[in-house]
């Protein structure tokens, strides 16, 4: 650890800049550096997954912890909700209980975890905080989680979609069914003006034809009931 002491610096601030901390006067060059998102946005019972990565100078052993830690909006005081070393030790009280997993890899820095069935209760910062002796100075990143409930633009948009994902096949279905009846009426019709009478080929052709054409119609009509029964179970 590489440390110098500012000019003319007091106080007792603690801040990361550029891997660099500035607590008491000394600037510390930092040998753990910790990121994580800012900001989180998730939604009711959907799971939601905290990210947070290390980058450490020391290789990982197993003297390597992790601790998570939650402070709702209306207080100041932190909680523990989650420790590692070695093994995951998720907490087993409070409103997170049975509800967090570790999903990082400490081997590949990272130090992730998820939040299983979240509400609007669980609201509020979290912390990230990671220790690989000799490292042990490090910033420490805060997470700002806002979980809310879907709203009707966003279903609307999942109807929206599937509705695209199934009409269209359905329409091109549609016109080129149209097409190629259009064609066999319009050479059906000339050939009863000039009289013309078909082979025994022909008319084995026109009876494959009537079975590709009643095939593709039965596929416009499940492609419609498809349709239907995704919008029941989306709703």
């Amino acid at each position: 650890m590489q440390q110098s002491r500012a000019a003319g610096g007091r106080g007792c601030a603690l801040f990361p800049v550029l891997g660099v901390l500035f607590f008491q006067g000394v600037y510390i060059v930092l040998s753990l550096e910790i990121h994580a998102d800012a900001h989180v946005r998730g939604y009711v019972g959907e799971k939601i997954k905290l990210k947070c990565t290390f980058k450490s100078t020391s290789a990982v052993t197993d003297r390597l912890t992790i601790d998570w830690t939650y402070r709702p909006p209306s207080s100041s005081r932190a909680e523990s909700i989650f420790h590692y070393q070695s093994f995951q030790y998720p907490t087993t009280a409070g409103t997170f209980r049975d509800r967090i997993s570790w999903v990082g890899n400490v081997y590949k820095g990272d130090a992730s975890i998820s939040i299983s069935n979240p509400t609007i209760k669980d609201n509020g910062t979290f912390s990230c905080a990671v220790k690989n002796p000799p490292d042990v100075h490090h910033n420490i990143p805060m997470t700002e989680l806002t979980v809310t409930e879907r709203g009707f633009g966003t279903m609307l948009s999942s109807v929206a979609l599937l509705s695209i994902l199934v009409f269209v096949p359905s329409a091109v279905v549609v016109a080129l069914l149209l097409v190629r009846m259009g064609r066999k009426a319009a050479g059906l019709k000339k050939r009863s003006r000039s009289g013309y009478k078909k082979s025994s080929i022909e008319v084995s052709d026109d009876t494959d034809q009537v079975e590709e054409d009643a095939c593709m119609a039965r596929l416009c009509v499940r492609c419609a009931e498809c349709l239907d029964s995704d919008y029941e179970e989306t709703y």
